[in-house]
């Protein structure tokens, strides 16, 4: 596209958007929101991006191959998920909480974990195909 007005606001919307994800993922364990929704916003960041700047100005910026983000996702939303059977005994996916509130996050436990391998699943999987799909038209 060679919109000067989309290609000067995608530049400034994709940290606002990226950073607005963040938010969205942190809020997940303790209000609506969470990996998958958060992991939307920034999908759809790096997208508006691609279409306005290219293909290439976007993955120059990802550094990396979306895809190789789902098995880091699942990694980690696996190892949250198995943790209480290795640490306490409890069953599958309980909840394990830490004691202290951390300041800006508060309490965090293994749900904001598996959300951030939700995370990283959803953006890996969205860009990818979105990627796929602009590289063979």
């Amino acid at each position: 596209m060679n919109s000067l007005i989309l290609n000067t606001i995608s530049k400034t919307l994709l940290p606002l958007l990226v950073l607005f994800s963040v938010f969205v993922l942190l809020r997940g364990h303790y209000l609506p929101g969470g990996g998958f929704v958060g992991g939307l916003i920034a999908a759809i960041a790096f997208i508006l991006h691609a279409f306005a700047n290219g293909l290439n100005e976007t993955k120059k910026i990802l550094r990396i191959h979306p895809g190789f983000l789902i098995p880091i996702g699942l990694l980690i939303a696996t190892l949250s998920a198995i943790a209480p059977m290795i640490i306490t005994g409890e069953p599958l996916m309980t909840g394990l909480w830490y004691e202290k509130d951390i300041p800006i996050l508060g309490k965090i436990g293994s749900a904001l974990f598996f959300d951030a391998g939700v995370y990283f699943v959803v953006i890996g999987v969205c860009l990818t195909i979105i990627f796929t799909i602009s590289e063979s038209v």
